[in-house]
C-alpha cells in the first residue's frame, strides 16, 4: 500500500481588504505555495484550516480581534503556526509588543514582495522545526513511558548528578541493583551516553528527587 503523504502546509492570509488577500494569494501561488485567505480572525477559525497552516500572514489592524491580540493568543497557547504582521501603520510601540510575541517580522504595507517572501520562508522553517520538536518530544514521552516506577525514580536521580553508590543510599538498595536499572533505563530510553539521557531528562521536566518515596 503506498505511503500517503501528508497534507502540504498553507500560507494562510488574515486580511480585511479583499484586494490585499487577492494580491498576496497571487504572489504566494506563483513560487508553489498552497494559499488560503480569510477576511477576519473569526472566519480563519471556522474553517478547516488552523491546524494546516505554516504560516499566518496576518493584517494587525482588524475588524472584531485584532490582529496583534490573534497573534499574542497563539504565542501563548504554544502553537505551531508562526506568524508575519503587516499593517499600513506600525508605530515602534506596536512592532515591540509583536516581537516579543513571537511575530517572524512585522512589515509596512505595501509591502515589498521580496521581503514578504523571506519572512514567510522563514516562518516556514520555524514552524517545520517547532514540529520536529514536538514530535521528538512525543517519542520521548513515549519512551519514558515504558520505564518502570523504579527506573523512572533511577532516572530523575541519576539527571540530578547523583552517583551510583549516593542513588542505592538514597533509594535503600545496592549499587548492583542501581548498575542495572541504569542499564535498562539507558536501553528503553535509547540514549547513546549518560550526557545524553542527562538532556532528555531535561526535556522531559522530570520531578525532583527531593522528598521522593523510593519503592524497593
Amino acid at each position: 500500500m503506498p505511503h500517503r503523504a501528508d497534507p502540504p502546509e498553507s500560507i494562510v492570509i488574515i486580511d480585511d481588504d479583499e484586494s490585499v488577500r487577492d494580491a498576496l494569494s497571487g504572489l504566494f501561488q506563483s513560487v508553489g505555495l498552497e494559499t488560503r485567505s480569510y477576511g477576519s480572525v473569526q472566519a480563519f477559525l471556522n474553517s478547516d484550516q488552523v491546524g494546516r497552516a505554516g504560516c499566518i500572514v496576518l493584517d494587525i489592524r482588524l475588524p472584531g480581534r485584532s490582529g496583534l491580540e490573534f497573534q499574542e493568543a497563539l504565542f501563548e497557547s504554544g502553537a505551531a503556526q508562526s506568524v508575519v504582521l503587516i499593517s499600513a501603520h506600525v508605530d515602534v510601540q506596536m512592532a515591540v509588543r509583536a516581537m516579543k510575541a513571537g511575530a517572524i517580522d512585522v512589515l509596512t504595507k505595501p509591502v515589498r514582495e521580496q521581503d514578504l517572501l523571506e519572512a514567510v520562508n522563514r516562518a516556514l522553517s520555524e514552524h517545520r522545526g517547532r514540529l520536529q520538536d514536538a514530535e521528538r518530544d512525543r517519542k520521548l514521552q513515549a519512551r519514558h513511558d515504558t520505564l518502570t516506577e523504579r527506573e523512572r525514580q533511577i532516572l530523575t536521580l541519576v539527571a540530578s548528578g547523583l552517583q551510583n553508590k549516593q542513588i542505592a543510599d538514597r533509594a535503600g538498595i545496592t549499587e548492583a541493583t542501581v548498575k542495572l536499572h541504569r542499564s535498562q533505563v539507558m536501553r528503553k530510553m535509547e540514549a547513546k551516553s549518560l550526557p545524553d539521557l542527562v538532556r532528555m531528562a531535561d526535556r522531559l521536566v522530570l520531578p525532583s528527587s527531593k522528598g521522593d518515596t523510593l519503592l524497593n
